[in-house]
């Protein structure tokens, strides 16, 4: 008969004692110093850009271009001249003039997405190849290829012009890595709006840029209604300068609808990042006046609304009453309105008379041609 298992002894138990706090983790040096709006304090502290009466002239200018521009496009794409889609930049102008005429021209880097004429003509761009492109004539700045939404010049450092949302952000580091990698002092800006802001490319683009302190300046046009649904519906962070936090990145907020306020946060941005600090990522707040594209009606907004914009905030008009209380005059400005309705003009006549494409550039730059 087989003997019962003797019952175990009980375990002696130690005395129950408070746990012994955990000793705190060493932050890293630079932790303490970093905070969301770190590059804000100093743009707060030079709110606007000190400009001479030239330069002041000099955006009006720009802005009223690109304005007029941009009417005449939407007048050529109603009569069928300029095909497939057409992405306004009216209302937006103060954006790229500020942010550009802070740039080294054709030596810094530009990339943007399909709404991308305000961008070419504020960097420089002969209005007449850019009207040709959209006409899709061989004279255009892609020979006709690109149309829009794809336009490129590696003469003066702008690369797109991308119809893919968002795809121009990491495009936009590799530029910034190619300046970094070459020691030329450049820097990129990439600009994309609040619809892309949400894509996913963009954060891993952030990590990688913050990673390696890319040379990089981040640009949400942030306009309202990406292709047509408010920001608040559709984004759970409604303040995209606070997006780049988890990568350390910096983020300014700025009033994109005046060139002044955005030229001055552009030296703010291109200052640090031309140190060596890494990449920045700014808020411009704007308004696009037209739809999405030129097909659409722009239905989930008021009129009164655009037309409060219109009558409050515009870039060309703060810039305009800024010009008079300076002093300069009436006529001055008229002159100014004048030339550029004749460039305008030019632009559009140079397109329309211009040729289309020769049958063979179907074939031309499809594959490179070494490797």
């Amino acid at each position: 008969m087989a003997q019962s298992a003797k019952p175990r002894a009980p375990r002696a138990t130690k005395p129950k004692t408070a746990p012994t706090p955990a000793a705190p983790v060493a932050a890293p040096e630079d932790e303490a110093s970093f905070a969301l709006r770190s590059l804000q304090q100093a743009h707060a502290n030079n709110k606007r850009y000190d400009a001479s009466d030239e330069e002041l002239l000099r955006f009006y200018e720009q802005m009223v271009l690109i304005r007029r521009f941009e009417e005449k496009a939407g007048q050529l794409y109603g009569l069928g001249l300029i095909g497939g889609f057409c992405h306004l930049y009216i209302g937006q102008e103060a954006v790229a003039v500020g942010l550009q005429s802070a740039l080294n021209e054709g030596h810094d880097s530009v990339i943007t997405g399909y709404r991308d004429h305000g961008h070419m003509l504020a960097y420089g761009i002969d209005p007449k190849v850019i009207m040709a492109e959209l006409t899709g004539r061989g004279a255009g700045i892609s020979r006709g290829k690109g149309g829009s939404m794809h336009m490129f010049s590696t003469d003066h450092k702008f690369y797109g012009g991308h119809g893919i949302v968002g795809a121009q952000v990491p495009l936009g580091a590799g530029l910034a890595f190619a300046h970094k990698y070459r020691g030329d002092g450049g820097v990129c800006m990439a600009y994309f709006g609040d619809g892309a802001a949400n894509q996913g490319q963009v954060y891993e683009t952030f990590n990688m840029a913050a990673l390696w302190q890319l040379p990089i300046v981040f640009v949400v046009e942030n306009n309202g209604y990406a292709m047509g649904t408010a920001v608040k519906r559709g984004s759970a962070e409604t303040h995209f300068h606070r997006r780049g936090t988890g990568f350390r990145i910096p983020g300014m907020d700025v009033n994109g609808m005046d060139v002044l306020e955005v030229r001055a946060a552009a030296e703010v941005a291109l200052d640090y990042v031309r140190a060596g600090n890494g990449p920045v990522l700014m808020e411009l707040n704007t308004y696009r006046y037209r739809g999405h594209s030129m097909s659409d009606p722009a239905k989930y907004r008021s009129r009164e609304e655009v037309q409060e914009m219109r009558d409050h905030h515009d870039p060309i008009e703060g810039a305009k009453q800024d010009l008079l209380r300076r002093g300069v005059s009436e006529d001055a400005i008229k002159a100014i309105d004048k030339k550029i309705r004749a460039i305008v003009a030019e632009a559009a006549d140079f397109a329309e008379s211009s040729p289309e494409p020769a049958p063979a550039e179907l074939y031309t730059d499809v594959l490179v041609g070494t490797y």
